[in-house]
């Protein structure tokens, strides 16, 4: 459904994307995430056709970016982090209006945006000015709005941007829902708790280039290789730092925030069990000990450096 074959954006000495290789499969919910300026919102106005690459290919649907845009159009929807609402019309209005940009006339129209305020859970905000919405109620609207002509592709450049946590739940669900229907979907997202509990794969990218994808399991096994353990101890923190990254089975040993501990150990089959042995034995005293679980944020933060394009 997507492709992207060495894409590559310029913006004059700026390397926004860089020889981007990306590969979408029909029914998949792709999460999309890096760092800022990784080269992401970049990324989804190419395949929405709102921006022309420097180089390299990309074809959405089967068409070209650049010289089939017309086509893509029709089978995609986009909704970008932040857009405008049209004052002094209501949602049934915008959503007509909407329709009939998409060329839906007559009864289909009403019938059409009569199933999409059902689905996106909307039939009581029918007859509300769409500017006295909440910013949670629009974003809803910006999915409503996407979904009148049933494309395809969907295109989600930050949905749940801004959104407060009931607001940021709702999307969540009515995304899955749209999943569900066999959607293709393309989300970018900060939130990545949310898209472990919605992507069936992810991308990862920094720097324009992406650096891992593929189903959201496999990336997060990848943050299993490193064998992790979380100690919070009663007191003398920092030196039980120094301690550890003074002993042969310790890659590294860092303290985090509120005093935690991450001691990264070299050896897979030494775990918790070593740790705690190594502390008591030299008389610190622990309060807590766990390994780190897989985690998509895990695996974010050990494939990444935070650097930006």
């Amino acid at each position: 459904m997507i492709e992207t074959r060495y894409l590559t954006k310029h913006y004059k000495d700026v390397v926004a994307l860089d020889n981007l290789n990306m590969k979408i499969e029909q029914g998949q919910v792709y999460g999309f995430i890096g760092p800022n300026g990784a080269g992401k919102t970049t990324t989804i106005k190419i395949l929405s056709t709102l921006l022309k690459p420097t180089a390299g290919t990309a074809t959405v649907c089967g068409y070209d970016v650049v010289r089939q845009g017309k086509h893509i159009r029709r089978h995609i929807g986009y909704m970008p982090d932040f857009f405008g609402v049209y004052e002094d019309m209501k949602v049934t209005e915008y959503l007509s209006f909407f329709a009939a940009a998409y060329r839906i006339t007559g009864p289909e129209r009403e019938a059409r945006v009569k199933d999409i305020l059902e689905l996106t859970d909307l039939g009581d905000k029918a007859d509300t000015f769409v500017e006295s919405l909440s910013r949670g109620m629009q974003q809803r609207l910006g999915v409503a709005r996407v979904l009148l002509h049933d494309p395809e592709v969907l295109l989600l450049d930050e949905p749940a941007s801004g959104l407060d946590p009931r607001a940021r739940i709702e999307i969540r669900a009515l995304l899955k829902e749209l999943g569900k229907m066999g959607k293709t979907i393309l989300i970018s997202s900060h939130i990545l708790t949310e898209l472990a509990e919605m992507c069936t794969h992810v991308g990862i990218i920094e720097r324009g280039r992406l650096i891992a994808q593929g189903p959201i399991k496999e990336i997060m096994k990848q943050a299993t290789r490193h064998n992790v353990i979380h100690v919070t101890l009663a007191d003398r923190a920092a030196e039980a730092v120094e301690f550890l990254n003074s002993h042969e089975a310790v890659t590294q040993a860092r303290q985090e925030d509120g005093g935690v501990i991450a001691v990264e150990l070299n050896g897979k089959d030494s775990g918790p069990a070593l740790v705690a042995e190594l502390l008591v034995k030299n008389g610190y005293r622990i309060e807590s000990l766990k390994r780190d679980e897989a985690s998509l944020e895990l695996a974010f933060m050990h494939l990444t450096k935070g650097i930006v394009s």
